[in-house]
């Protein structure tokens, strides 16, 4: 696992504390994992650290995102189809979770997953067992399946966006992935990291931040996560020349978000406008929607974390749209 463990970029305690995880998970049999994270956090990245450090590592890992297909392509493409089961098939084909048979399939997006399927992906789950699309016969594998996603699952359950009896069987074992903004100053290490790898993929000798670019970096939420910061470097890279990156190398947003005081309410004034109930609502249901995600889902914990009961934070999701009454 030591070659995997360098993988997540940063020394905060959440990160050591992610890949104490990563290992435990991976020594595990169990068969199904859940991760929870904001986009541009890395749950790719953590599915295939799982994979790789596991003893299924020699066998394929195939990944999936449920939501670039509709459902009936989604089907075919996890469980293949057999000739003539539908205008097309003109052959038989195996799909992906065949594919990965010993191996692990990352279902990223799996909130996007239609209900039918989602209750077939069930079956599987609790027999190791599938049919082709036109098949009479069942297959049977042995596939770890990692799920993945940005929602809070609990909330689509409550909405009937997505089955109960799948979430509890996805939910064995939930990794949260923190936030960048929550991890202190992960984003200069990671700064440093990336300038090091566009350095050498651009034949440049960037410095690095300047004192003031970091206090901004330091500041700024990344609501995007690792994935815009690494972006913006690269486009850093691409149309600057200098030496070194100055606050005006950043984009207005960047700069417009960061205050003397600290950072400014997502999509409020300081970033470029909005309505003051606008804004203080947006603010609400990120921090609830984030409070939700580091609790895997549990309103009691998720209540607990933000000062509240868990009356009065039902009676806010409803509020807020979150929760149906």
């Amino acid at each position: 696992m030591a070659d995997y463990r360098n993988e997540i970029v940063g020394t905060s305690p959440a990160l050591e504390t992610l890949r104490n995880l990563i290992e435990r998970i991976a020594r595990s049999p169990t068969r199904t994992v859940l991760i929870y994270g904001e986009t541009g956090t890395g749950k790719g990245l953590v599915a295939r650290m799982i994979h790789q450090a596991s003893s299924r590592a020699a066998r394929d890992f195939v990944d999936i995102n449920c939501a670039a297909l509709p459902a009936s392509l989604l089907e075919s493409e996890l469980f293949g189809h057999e000739k003539g089961a539908f205008t097309g098939a003109v052959d038989r084909k195996l799909g992906l979770v065949e594919a990965a048979n010993q191996g692990t399939v990352f279902l990223d997006e799996i909130r996007e997953m239609d209900l039918t399927l989602q209750a077939k992906l069930l079956s599987l789950l609790d027999t190791q067992q599938f049919r082709r699309v036109g098949a009479i016969k069942p297959v049977t594998v042995d596939v770890r399946f990692i799920a993945a996603t940005n929602k809070v699952l609990l909330s689509e359950v409550t909405s009937g966006r997505f089955r109960e009896d799948l979430y509890y069987r996805l939910q064995v074992v939930a990794v949260n992935l923190p936030a960048l903004r929550d991890r202190g100053e992960d984003v200069l290490t990671l700064a440093r990291h990336f300038i090091g790898r566009f350095n050498r993929a651009y034949g440049r000798k960037l410095r690095g931040l300047s004192a003031e670019t970091e206090e901004i970096f330091l500041r700024y939420p990344w609501p995007g996560n690792v994935r815009e910061l690494e972006n913006l470097l690269e486009r850093i890279f691409i149309l600057e020349d200098d030496d070194e990156i100055e606050p005006r190398h950043l984009p207005d947003r960047i700069l417009r978000s960061v205050t003397a005081a600290g950072r400014a309410v997502p999509g409020g004034p300081a970033d470029g406008g909005g309505d003051y109930h606008a804004a203080t609502e947006a603010f609400q249901r990120d921090l609830i929607a984030r409070a939700l995600t580091g609790a895997a889902g549990n309103q009691q914990e998720a209540a607990r974390t933000l000062g509240l009961s868990r009356h009065a934070l039902r009676h806010q999701m409803i509020k807020l749209g979150l929760l149906k009454a």
